[in-house]
């Protein structure tokens, strides 16, 4: 064993023996065969850069990357990225004590970002990974609305408190707080979110892992929220797998005991709608994607799901729309390549048709060359993480895989077409923004990314 990877098997261990409670959560943390992201870097990031494409992307280049500003000396990491008006706005993860909020870039000119405001940074103890930005227009709130998760670095800290947060960003270089929707002390907080509008009024569906299992059933990892009043949110559905006739009725909100005889972890990890806010996606772990109908928000209905042959780890982590809707797109974060009892593979992208949404059908699996190296063991580098869908092409983030363009014309058979894997890459998420593509580097910042042409 070198010295590097000595250091890592320690450190490992280590973090294994005290971390009994979870304190942070980005993927199954009730898992305690694995470290937190970003602590297998020594050994899985690349030290040589990698850009190449073909068709629109075969012009695609690095126009800039920018570090996160420190405040106070402390150099926090990134999360998720979001684009709106011109602006891109990061959120960050949990490196050195997280309360990092989220950060607004100016990218009036891509090619030199100005990181130009700082907000959601005022809950102790809290790191804020997913931020969306909606234009809202209802009798309490006009503008541009900004919802950001909020989640506790430790739950026993009484200063803490997870949900997530409201802001005006109509300026955006000068955020006003509206308000915050709060889950139960006992839960982490809000980890993924997404907002959507609905006949005129904003909804948020909100990703709060463990609530059901650290409640005890009160309260449920799912939770649609009405925000038209920003300072006044509020929880007008949550979904409860027991009314799932393959969960029982004494399911304990994580150990699934599924048809096929394993005990699964099942838990909301993601959430996202369509563009009409018409369908909602609830990645749900080894429960698979759940299909909901929101076409009416206060008369939910169940559609279908997604689910797993017996040897398929499920972790279904996050979901994307293709085909105006008929395409689903789940990407599966499997950081355990060698769990008993399943295939041996890293987490790798599924495609399926639904048309039918009671009956989703399997099309395609899309894996970089990654997801077999199972080698090393437990490592996240390898895994892929969030799905984007721009026109014909999926855009994946895939730690220190970078940033991978799938030709995804016919689903049935997704082609790879571009490629950036910059040097100490481990990239969290991207987004679409014009001819732009952003990137969250955990280690490196915000990175942008232009194409050829605006396909």
């Amino acid at each position: 064993m070198n010295k590097k990877k000595a250091l890592l098997t320690s450190a490992l261990a280590g973090m294994m023996m005290f971390s009994t409670v979870p304190t942070t959560f980005a993927h199954d943390m009730l898992d305690d065969s694995l470290a937190e992201k970003g602590d297998d870097a020594l050994d899985t990031l690349n030290a040589i850069p990698v850009l190449q494409g073909s068709k629109n992307l075969s012009n695609l280049k690095e126009v800039a990357a920018v570090q996160l500003k420190q405040y106070d000396g402390v150099q926090n990491n990134t999360a998720d990225v979001y684009a709106h008006k011109g602006y891109a706005y990061v959120g960050t993860h949990t490196a050195n004590g997280g309360e990092g909020g989220v950060r607004v870039f100016d990218l009036q000119d891509p090619s030199n970002p100005v990181e130009v405001a700082k907000f959601a940074d005022d809950i102790p103890g809290t790191w804020q990974e997913k931020v969306i930005v909606k234009s809202v227009n209802t009798p309490e709130f006009k503008g541009d609305l900004a919802v950001v998760s909020v989640q506790q670095l430790n739950r026993n800290n009484p200063e803490s408190q997870g949900g997530f947060l409201l802001y005006d960003v109509t300026n955006p270089e000068s955020p006003e707080k509206l308000g915050f929707w709060e889950v139960d002390k006992r839960v982490p907080g809000t980890h993924e979110l997404y907002l959507t509008v609905k006949k005129g009024k904003p909804f948020v569906l909100a990703a709060n892992p463990y609530a059901d299992y650290y409640t005890h059933g009160e309260e449920k990892d799912f939770a649609l929220v009405d925000v038209s009043d920003p300072a006044n949110p509020e929880t007008i559905y949550e979904f409860d797998p027991r009314t799932l006739p393959e969960v029982s009725d004494d399911f304990n909100g994580y150990h699934w005991e599924s048809p096929e005889g394993k005990t699964r972890p099942v838990f909301n990890h993601s959430t996202m709608t369509d563009q009409n806010g018409d369908t909602a996606l609830l990645s749900f772990w080894d429960l698979g994607t759940i299909i909901l109908d929101i076409s009416d928000p206060y008369n939910v209905k169940f559609e279908g799901r997604t689910d797993y042959a017996p040897d398929v780890q499920g972790s279904a982590h996050s979901a994307a729309l293709a085909k105006g809707g008929n395409i689903l797109i789940e990407t599966r974060e499997v950081y355990n390549p060698t769990k008993a009892g399943y295939e041996e593979s890293y987490g790798y992208t599924r495609i399926f048709d639904i048309k039918d949404k009671q009956n989703p059908k399997l099309l395609s699996t899309f894996k970089t060359e990654l997801v077999d190296n199972v080698e090393d063991g437990v490592t996240f580098a390898n895994t892929v993480h969030d799905p984007k869908v721009h026109g014909n092409t999926l855009y994946l983030s895939h730690y220190a895989g970078g940033i991978r363009a799938v030709d995804i014309t016919d689903p049935s058979n997704p082609v790879e077409i571009g490629k950036y894997v910059p040097e100490q890459a481990y990239i969290w998420g991207t987004f679409v923004d014009r001819n732009y593509i952003l990137g969250s580097d955990m280690n490196n910042g915000l990175k942008v990314l232009q194409k050829n042409n605006g396909q």
